[in-house]
């Protein structure tokens, strides 16, 4: 608790700009922001707690009245919190010659760019340094368009100088905005596509329509649905049972010799069995999500094995009438991967477009889901020869799509799908390469092949929001969420902190500084700022705060009133 007492001048001694001479406290200007009632200390404590420790507002709230006597309303927390942003965010300028000094010490940085954001709402834009694993800038837009990512790359390449290649997506704006970057700065500087979007994109060209086909075929004969309602209804007719029928169910799948079912509940446990496992089809997968795995071509190629099975359990039939039917029940369910022929036929076209696009991964030698670890990472001169290798790779495999395109005859399947391999080579095959960097003194460093390390920082920023709102789905949190809170993941990065304030103990004492300059000269939005913020309004797609004042009696009412009136309308002219 502090108290302030502020002196006059007492011969009515005025400043410049007409207001009364006043003398304040400076040492407790230097704790307490200027109209504040809490300090720097606090909000830096407040502020890591929530972005860093992703702590919420009541445990927050709960630590600082149980360990230091401060009592804060959880409003106050959030107020807290939105300055230790601002005040960072200006930070994080003030110091860009600083930390652009480090990064000219690396032979520059690689410069990932890309946009995330929640069912098409709130998204932020981010810059990336991935060699040094920093954050350069981070906004809101309102929606992912090249002449709004162009002034924030402007931004960056200003405050820390031309980056030494851009690693981007394949959309279109980031791909237009990165060009047009390097067409200003007069430099030649390589733009590079991420490998692991373009396989995406490849794989869903290529696979996307058959799979929608066989997921329709599945849902149409409600397949899954009627699975679990036999496996539940078994396990409802022996839930007393289950946990010795389990033991029997494995010992008869581990010495079974022919293909007998057993009698009594033992039986009934092991039709259940046969259609969980049907169920567990996701297993079969590696969690990469389409187009690297296909759920439900994995659950069709089941359902076919435990047809065929079941067909093999009945020729010795069952002594138990109740297994015999609920054997035929489950051979029933699954009657139309069989008796459809659809099925068959778009499993055929989808299995062999797979095997094309697995042939793809191997040839790229990128598994999307992994990054090297640090102890495994290689010497830049070997890794460039093995891109080199991979780069070779492709090249041989163009040649042989091209040399194995039909012609003419019944491959038309095949020939599509070789065109859409080999489109899409033709199309960002120049942006698949170049990602070694040769530096000053004959140093060679690589730039990653994929995106895949601000994909991942962007995975941390919603890890933390979740914990954080306790909600798991964002698009409310993540729309309000500051851009700006992408810089404080810098803060968990030493050699960041060091340049920035020292150590984390330092910086209130940097905010404080911040205030200072800002308070000895204030300087206005430039006119560009305040149009490019217009356009970002202009062009946004009913953010939060455009619904909740449509929704407003008031302007319901008005509109109402004017469309009732009967006022003829007057041309006034210009």
């Amino acid at each position: 608790m502090a108290r302030e007492v502020v002196r006059a001048c007492s011969s009515g001694c005025r400043e410049p700009s007409g207001q009364q001479t006043l003398q304040r406290s400076q040492l407790l200007a230097s704790q307490v922001a200027p109209g504040a009632v809490y300090g720097y200390d606090l909000e830096v404590h407040v502020g890591c707690e929530r972005f860093l420790h992703n702590r919420q507002r009541e445990e927050i709230r709960q630590g600082l009245l149980e360990n230091n006597r401060i009592s804060l309303s959880t409003g106050q927390v959030s107020l807290l919190a939105a300055r230790f942003i601002k005040h960072l965010e200006a930070l994080h300028w003030k110091r860009a010659p600083q930390l652009a000094q480090a990064m000219r010490k690396d032979g520059g940085y690689a410069m990932h760019i890309d946009a995330t954001g929640e069912d098409g709402r709130g998204t932020t834009l981010v810059v990336y340094n991935g060699w040094r694993g920093w954050a350069l800038g981070a906004w809101k837009l309102s929606t992912e368009r090249a002449d709004l990512v162009l002034p924030r790359l402007r931004q960056v390449a200003y405050a820390f100088g031309p980056p030494c290649a851009i690693m981007r997506d394949l959309g279109r704006a980031m791909i237009k905005a990165a060009r047009q970057l390097v067409r200003e700065m007069e430099i030649k500087i390589p733009i590079l596509g991420c490998h692991s979007h373009f396989l995406r994109d490849v794989g869903k060209d290529l696979l996307e329509a058959p799979y929608d086909h066989l997921r329709c075929l599945v849902r149409r004969h409600c397949l899954r649905a009627r699975l679990r309602t036999l496996a539940r209804n078994l396990g409802r007719g022996l839930r007393l049972q289950l946990p010795g029928l389990r033991k029997d169910v494995e010992f008869w799948a581990k010495a079974a010799t022919g293909r007998v079912l057993p009698t009594g509940a033992a039986g009934l446990a092991i039709v259940r069995s046969l259609a969980q496992w049907i169920l567990d089809y996701k297993r079969d997968g590696h969690s990469l999500g389409f187009p690297f795995d296909y759920p439900y071509l994995d659950f069709y190629r089941r359902c076919r094995t435990v047809r065929r099975a079941a067909d093999a359990f009945l020729r010795q039939a069952p002594g138990d009438k109740r297994v015999r039917r609920a054997l035929m029940s489950l051979a029933r369910t699954l009657d139309p991967v069989i008796g459809d022929k659809a099925f068959c036929d778009i499993a055929v076209k989808l299995t062999r477009r797979s095997a094309l696009f697995v042939r793809l991964r191997q040839v790229l030698r990128l598994s999307p889901d992994k990054r090297p670890k640090p102890g495994a990472m290689l010497s830049p001169q070997r890794a460039a020869a093995q891109l080199q290798d991979v780069r070779s790779a492709v090249k041989r495999f163009q040649q042989d799509l091209r040399r194995s395109h039909p012609k003419r005859g019944p491959a038309q399947d095949t020939r599509q799908a070789i065109d859409i391999v080999l489109n899409h080579l033709k199309r960002h095959g120049r942006s698949l390469w170049g990602h070694a960097i040769r530096l000053p003194g004959g140093r060679i460093r690589l730039v990653d092949r994929t995106n895949n390390a601000l994909e991942g920082f962007f995975r941390g920023i919603k890890h933390g929001e979740r914990r954080r709102s306790g909600r798991k789905v964002l698009t409310y949190d993540f729309e309000r969420l500051p851009a700006a809170a992408a810089l404080a993941a810098n803060l968990t990065r030493p050699d960041y902190v060091e340049i920035l304030c020292g150590s984390l103990d330092h910086l209130p004492q940097a905010f404080m500084e911040i205030d200072a300059a800002r308070r000895a000269m204030l300087r206005p939005e430039s006119k560009s700022a305040q149009r490019a913020a217009v356009n970002e309004i202009l062009s946004s797609s009913m953010p939060h705060a455009d619904l909740a004042l449509i929704r407003t009696s008031a302007l319901r009412d008005c509109i109402l009133a004017a469309a009732q009136s009967r006022a003829p309308y007057v041309d006034t002219g210009p």
